[in-house]
């Protein structure tokens, strides 16, 4: 059954994200497209995968198998760390097409494992959610690298990009804002859902 105030406030999130301010800031701000990105993946995608998370399960479309897990997450880290590459990552910010396949694609990969965290039964509750926090926490270590390697950068690796920062930031501050920004809510997010989710196993296991 599907949670309507969830689904509903994660599509207005993603809304938001997507039809606001932020995707015309992108540009001239590295700080800006991370929150861009981490707006979608971190809170409006996993609001949306809790809405729909039980009716998925029920339907039987994503067994939380450990096979299923590590295809997700290794394509979540495709994607993720191949749009930003500096070539791909310089087609996003200044090509609205490009800006919109990344957007979606990211969206996308970060669904498949939510939905692999979070879509369980009652008879596969205990494998599901280990499987899916082996997913979370993948995600959060490739992200907090990623966002570690960005933010402590000694120069500006997107410096083409970086000429109007938001609030005249220098472009390596801009940028190590938009690693800070990764860290902050991609990596602690993902964090945060594999630890609830082994908390959910250690408890049944207490149980039995």
């Amino acid at each position: 059954m599907i949670d309507r105030p969830l689904t509903l406030a994660g599509i207005a999130v993603l809304l938001l994200a997507w039809i606001g301010p932020l995707p015309g800031m992108v540009a001239g701000s590295f700080a800006a497209h991370m929150t861009l990105h981490m707006t979608v993946v971190g809170i409006g995608v996993p609001l949306l995968a809790a809405g729909i998370g039980p009716y998925m399960a029920r339907r039987n479309w994503l067994r939380s198998q450990v096979t299923l897990p590590i295809a997700v997450s290794i394509l979540d880290l495709v994607v993720v760390w191949g749009w930003h590459a500096p070539t791909l990552h310089h087609a996003s910010r200044t090509l609205p097409l490009a800006l919109a396949a990344e957007q979606l694609s990211f969206a996308l990969v970060s669904m498949l494992v939510w939905l692999v965290a979070l879509s369980s039964t009652a008879q596969t509750r205990r494998g599901a959610a280990l499987a899916g926090a082996m997913a979370l926490f993948f995600t959060s270590m490739h992200m907090t690298l990623l966002g570690a390697l960005i933010g402590l950068a000694p120069r500006p690796v997107y410096d083409d990009h970086l000429h109007h920062a938001i609030g005249g930031l220098p472009a390596l501050a801009d940028q190590q804002l938009g690693g800070v920004i990764m860290l902050a809510i991609g990596g602690v997010i993902y964090l945060a859902g594999g630890l609830i989710l082994m908390a959910r196993v250690l408890q049944r296991q207490a149980a039995t």
